[in-house]
């Protein structure tokens, strides 16, 4: 358990490690400049952040510095997903799906897309 707590600007990078590695602070900026409009600095102190809380390390051996991802998107998912449980339905995930039924939040294809994990669940016993 990496019990790593991401802002939702943090993720915003994960994500893009995640999709290609190693980044410079210049990808980051480039990448996200339209979305956010983050300036190199912004990017940076959020990189330092990351670094802090062991999600990022940083090879500073070369001319530009690159960032890779010490975390793997799968177990912060995880983690993130327990925890929003556990907040927002008291770890109950038939009050969320229940929740999201009743405001008609799915759409069909989704319904059907939960109705195939399902059976799948139920196959694997």
């Amino acid at each position: 358990m990496y019990n790593i707590n991401l802002s939702e600007g943090e993720w915003k990078l994960m994500k893009l490690l995640w999709q290609a590695q190693p980044r410079t602070i210049g990808e980051f900026v480039n990448e996200l400049q339209n979305d956010t409009g983050w300036t190199k600095t912004t990017v940076f102190v959020m990189l330092k952040r990351l670094i802090g809380k062991g999600a990022v390390r940083v090879d500073e051996s070369g001319r530009v510095h690159k960032y890779y991802p010490l975390i793997k998107r799968s177990d912060v998912t995880k983690e993130e997903t327990d925890s929003f449980l556990s907040r927002v339905y008291d770890g109950s995930l038939g009050m969320m799906v229940s929740s999201l039924v009743g405001r008609h939040a799915l759409s069909e294809k989704e319904i059907e897309e939960l109705k195939m994990i399902l059976e799948n669940a139920e196959r694997k016993g």
